[in-house]
């Protein structure tokens, strides 16, 4: 016995079986609805039910409160139900038939620009090749079971390996591997791609780039993506760090910034060392951002990087700049840490 899952207002419709996740059941039947971590961490996939009832398993109160739930709102990662269901959620289109796949690959080179980013190139058996959206992430397979999550760096059209984005996390099951023991050579399994962060385009708007950390990975796939594929579209990418080491592929954004005639680049530090003579933005990244355009009505933002800045950016671009609310993407990159505080 099935259920059915009304989408408005798209008026898509999609089964869901007893004790499956609803966003489960979507993906299943490539019904696209938006989502991040898949865990009731980042709330990405926040929605309303508008008739039918759900219950939903352990998230995180910051990604649906209490005082939400009962107005209605549900995170479709972790809810299920027992009836059939309308809800209100935008859809995602644009992601076409991209297959999920789980395949082997092999490192390729593990790079550390900073002591705790590594730079990790994967490359895939010779008969593979992974489709994908610039933006969208992958899942390292760990041998107990586990996964993590990591945004790929290089865009879809590029040849050769699939670059990631690594920040050291100690104590992390996987980063402590890769800033200990891991190797060229080494092989690895990953399932992907995942996930709704990516360019959409079929809008002229111009584009706030808004990164925090290794929340430049996607943020990066998605301009080589725009420069591969000729979009004008003017781009300002503020990169938010606490030093300027922080800022670890710089020549690269100062190249694009040189080089491509409607991107900008304005890196802002929170904590600026003496000696980097730091005479830029100080301060949080996106405020820097309400300081030079307080009027965001017309514009897109794709947000990336630590989950207190894509929480302020959504919540202060919203209410004191005037951005749509769904003119805003964001890949909140919340840690297995993150994750643990978790209720029910």
């Amino acid at each position: 016995m099935s259920f059915t899952v009304t989408v408005q207002p798209s008026g898509v419709t999609f089964a869901v079986n007893p004790n499956e996740k609803i966003l489960e059941a979507a993906l299943r039947q490539s019904v696209g609805l938006p989502y991040g971590c898949k865990d009731g961490a980042c709330g990405s996939c926040k929605g309303k039910v508008l008739s039918g009832a759900v219950a939903h398993g352990p998230h995180q109160d910051k990604a649906l409160s209490s005082a939400e739930a009962t107005q209605g709102y549900a995170l479709f990662c972790c809810a299920t139900t027992t009836a059939d269901l309308e809800i209100e959620c935008r859809t995602v289109t644009g992601m076409g038939d991209i297959p999920v796949k789980k395949l082997p690959c092999r490192v390729a080179s593990l790079e550390k620009p900073t002591s705790d980013v590594a730079i990790l190139k994967l490359q895939l058996p010779a008969n593979e090749r992974l489709q994908y959206l610039a933006g969208q992430y992958v899942e390292i397979l760990l041998r107990d079971g586990k996964r993590r999550s990591y945004s790929m760096a290089s865009a879809p059209h590029q040849e050769g390996p699939v670059e990631l984005h690594i920040r050291h996390m100690p104590g992390g099951v996987f980063t402590d591997q890769v800033f200990s023991t891991l190797k060229e050579r080494d092989i690895l399994r990953f399932e992907g791609p995942f996930g709704t962060f990516f360019l959409r385009e079929d809008s002229e708007k111009p584009i706030v780039l808004l990164a925090s950390g290794t929340g430049f990975a996607p943020i990066k796939a998605i301009i080589e993506h725009a420069i591969h594929k000729n979009i004008t579209r003017p781009m300002t990418l503020y990169w938010g760090a606490r030093k300027k080491a922080d800022i670890y592929q710089w020549e690269l954004v100062q190249q694009w910034a040189e080089n491509l005639p409607n991107f900008k680049f304005i890196p802002v530090l929170s904590e600026a060392l003496a000696e980097d003579a730091w005479t830029g933005r100080t301060g949080l990244v996106h405020q820097a951002v309400m300081a030079d355009l307080p009027d965001l009505s017309q514009y897109q933002v794709y947000a990336c990087g630590a989950p207190i800045m894509v929480e302020s950016a959504q919540r202060d671009f919203s209410a004191q700049c005037g951005l749509p609310t769904d003119e805003f993407y964001a890949d909140s990159f919340t840690s297995e840490a993150d994750k643990q505080s978790q209720t029910v």
